[in-house]
């Protein structure tokens, strides 16, 4: 009985079918959602009605860059 080393793996499977754009979405997602806790964070120092006010703006802002990725649209029916 011989064995076989595994095969390499391919490139497509490490960086997926759209190549460089979704890494470059996730590193945006990133970078956007740091920015915003960031600034939720600041806002909070400021007193309870800014912090308020900011805790419910990231909340829709970390939302929709969630969505961002999803490709809803792409999918078929």
């Amino acid at each position: 009985m011989v064995t076989v080393p595994p095969r390499v793996p391919s490139l497509i499977v490490a960086v997926g079918d759209r190549g460089p754009r979704k890494l470059y979405l996730r590193l945006q997602k990133i970078l956007v959602s740091t920015v915003t806790i960031a600034a939720t964070a600041w806002c909070v120092t400021l007193g309870p009605l800014p912090a308020i006010l900011a805790c419910a703006i990231a909340k829709h802002v970390l939302v929709a860059v969630l969505v961002m990725g999803y490709d809803v649209a792409e999918t078929p029916a």
